[in-house]
């Protein structure tokens, strides 16, 4: 597993002899797990063609704001929600100028105004360009507008000259992509996240189930690895890789993943219960095979235990969210399950056609006792680092507030 296993890497390639770089760069991200799609100016073009960068990341290559094709689908809007992180490496002096006064007269630069992902801009370009007053404060006020900056590095350059303005390799560069989702927001925290679904056995072939794929529960325990922290995933039976440095156990049943929850919690600080835990169990699974003789069968259920609930109630217990999937009042039956079951937190979604079970995308609305807050919709990867940003703010506020309470209860005692 690399530093960017499964991020989507957009990256814009404009026009400079640093363009050459690129194609090592594509193969370094791809090293580290991204997907890559590529971006090229008509520029970039006259330095290298956009069938090495297709044959490199094995997509392709988008040249043409006004491609018929794409643009009958909003192409450069579907490549704006497709990345996770836009970078656009070489960014000559021409491109940075563009982006700063907001202009969208091709491709790359109308991508980077639609994008809500993280933009960075790897500069390349002449010593004197770099340093001249225009680029200087077309660079400040793109910083001030959050888009990050990598580089220049100084050292020899095409024209012969020597000073700042080099593109920075392709390896100091894939660092810098992956450190943008290293946020230290949950550094020294233990996570314990469940996900996926719970088997209930009916008999030795068949068991109760659901649709879920885990594959939210697994990005929330990615992006929590991200934000820092140590992380303990609680897995029902699913088809995904293990998410690199988090301790996985995988289970079957509610009732296991309720034991393997209740034997590691109290290491916790916090514990998000994305799992879609089956709600009841048949009382008795059959020893056999139930063979199909008369035209109707009644299976007697009980109730499984209720996990998040189980670890709410504990005395001095973590931080708890909890997930609600509905089909309809998402909101007043999301608030209803905060409150019954005493949850720090709660993101609900609405399950339907592509969003939620057995789906890439999802949209959230998170609720908690003094607000909310919707997280729109977006793939599971994107909006779990949404969602673990805003958990992060909230377990931190919270902690702030018990230690001003336990101040006060000291004052008057």
């Amino acid at each position: 597993m690399g530093l960017l296993s499964g991020k989507h890497v957009l990256l814009g390639v404009s026009g400079g002899i640093a363009a050459y770089k690129s194609a090592e760069l594509v193969r370094r991200l791809r090293e580290q797990g991204a997907m890559v799609r590529v971006v090229m100016t008509q520029g970039a073009q006259a330095f290298i063609t956009p069938l090495t960068l297709q044959a490199l990341s094995g997509m392709p290559v988008h040249t043409e704001l006004l491609d018929r094709d794409a643009e009958a689908a909003m192409g450069h809007i579907e490549l704006a929600r497709w990345a996770d992180v836009m970078l656009v490496a070489p960014a000559s002096a021409d491109l940075l100028a563009r982006l700063a006064h907001g202009r969208a007269d091709d491709l790359l630069a109308a991508i980077c105004l639609a994008t809500e992902a993280t933009l960075a801009v790897a500069p390349a370009m002449n010593r004197v360009m770099w340093q001249n007053p225009a680029t200087r404060e077309n660079i400040a006020c793109l910083e001030r507008r959050g888009i990050r900056r990598f580089g220049p590095a100084e050292g020899e350059q095409a024209c012969g000259e020597t000073g700042p303005g080099r593109m920075l390799e392709p390896e100091a560069l894939v660092r810098q992509v992956a450190g943008l989702f290293q946020t230290g927001a949950l550094a020294g925290c233990h996570v314990l996240v469940t996900a996926g679904p719970t088997r209930e056995p009916v008999d030795p072939v068949r068991y109760l189930s659901n649709r879920s794929s885990g594959k939210m529960g697994f990005a929330i325990a990615t992006a929590a690895a991200e934000a820092g922290a140590r992380v303990t995933l609680v897995s029902g039976p699913v088809n995904l890789p293990t998410p690199a440095g988090i301790d996985r156990i995988d289970v079957e049943t509610a009732a296991q993943m309720h034991a393997a929850v209740m034997q590691r919690v109290a290491s916790a600080d916090i514990c998000i219960a994305a799992a879609a835990v089956a709600d009841y169990r048949p009382a008795q699974a059959a020893g056999q095979k139930l063979k199909k003789s008369a035209a109707t069968m009644s299976l007697e259920l009980e109730r499984n235990p209720d996990i998040v609930a189980a670890v709410a109630a504990l005395a001095g217990g973590p931080f708890t969210v909890g997930f609600a999937a509905e089909t309809e009042s998402t909101a007043s039956n999301a608030r209803g399950k905060l409150q019954a079951k005493s949850l720090d937190m709660i993101a609900a979604n609405t399950v339907g056609p592509g969003l939620g079970f057995d789906a890439d995308d999802n949209e959230l609305q998170v609720f908690w006792d003094a607000g909310s807050r919707r997280l729109p919709r977006a793939r599971k990867t994107r909006l779990a680092r949404e969602l673990i940003a805003l958990v992060a703010e909230r377990y931190r506020a919270t902690n702030n507030s018990n230690k001003v309470i336990d101040l006060h209860a000291q004052d008057s005692a």
